[in-house]
């Protein structure tokens, strides 16, 4: 017997908004593995670890608190390097970060014109783990939710449906359809139903009263003091690598006219660009002749 998926409600997505400024240690560590493990080879000390995240603010037992954690979940390994303890990525903690690094950093304008890509699934109730994982994966991909068991997402999402889908062995249960929107109402308006706006405006200016002041102050100085890019730098990416997947990137036309969204995507990738590469090298200066 098989039951079709009843949808979370619109304003499900969303629901993580509050965790955008939080900065706490493993949500710290997991966006600095993202933006800075890969390019140490996927290994790092375990005293330059805490000293950069001392860096960032955080006390050292909180660090190791959070490691271990992480290491429960299979995203680090503990891993000796001639002599030094240390940590290492697992191989699916490098796949979950190479997904990221396609959302996070994209900059695109979607068309109303490229459609939708429609999830119908349908999964036995002896399996209901399996939908629980469903359901909670296309709403972390930015799916809205146009009826029960009917999930829609802009289109250029598909390819990122599938893969993930594929990942995760969940394909058996689920059908993707490209679609688009023909009658009977009026498109904007169908899309405030299918996902809850206000909240998504929400995500987009609690990150702008974040770090639009920090992009402010940056552009106003000279000089780059490599400890305060790279803590600056850390806490924005922090706060924004959840808001592309809250908001899946809607066409401008189904949006207000004052959408915040934009302003955000241009403060990130603003302060992206004036502070990654300062970043990166003061990390390289800590990590220096371990690697």
């Amino acid at each position: 017997m098989t039951e079709a998926a009843t949808a979370a409600p619109p304003a499900a997505a969303p629901a993580a908004a509050p965790a955008l400024g939080g900065d706490t240690p493993g949500s710290l560590l997991v966006t600095f593995f993202g933006a800075h493990g890969r390019e140490l080879g996927g290994w790092i000390a375990v005293g330059d670890l805490i000293r950069l995240m001392g860096t960032a603010g955080l006390e050292e037992q909180p660090v190791r608190s959070a490691v271990s954690r992480l290491k429960r979940r299979g995203f680090l390994l503990a891993t000796p390097l001639g002599g030094v303890a240390g940590y290492a990525l697992s191989e699916s903690a490098r796949q979950l970060l190479a997904d990221g690094d396609r959302r996070i950093y994209a900059q695109r304008t979607p068309r109303l014109a490229d459609g939708w890509v429609l999830a119908l699934f349908s999964v036995p109730e002896s399996e209901r783990a399996k939908r629980h994982l469903l359901r909670s994966r296309l709403a972390r991909l930015g799916y809205g939710t146009a009826s029960p068991g009917v999930w829609l997402a802009p289109a250029h999402l598909y390819e990122e449906t599938r893969h993930v889908l594929e990942r995760l062995g969940l394909t058996g249960y689920t059908d993707l359809f490209r679609a688009e929107h023909l009658a009977f109402q009026a498109t904007p308006e169908a899309v405030r139903r299918w996902w809850d706006l206000p909240a998504l405006a929400r995500c987009h200016e609690e990150f702008l009263d974040l770090h639009e002041p920090v992009l402010t102050r940056w552009n106003r100085r000279r000089n780059l003091p490599a400890e305060e890019a790279f803590a600056d730098h850390l806490r924005a990416l922090d706060s924004w690598r959840r808001l592309p997947y809250l908001d899946p990137g809607l066409p401008p036309e189904l949006l207000p006219a004052d959408w915040p969204g934009v302003r955000a995507a241009r403060v990130f990738h603003d302060l992206d660009t004036r502070l990654g590469e300062p970043a990166a090298a003061y990390v390289r200066e800590i990590v220096q002749g371990r690697y």
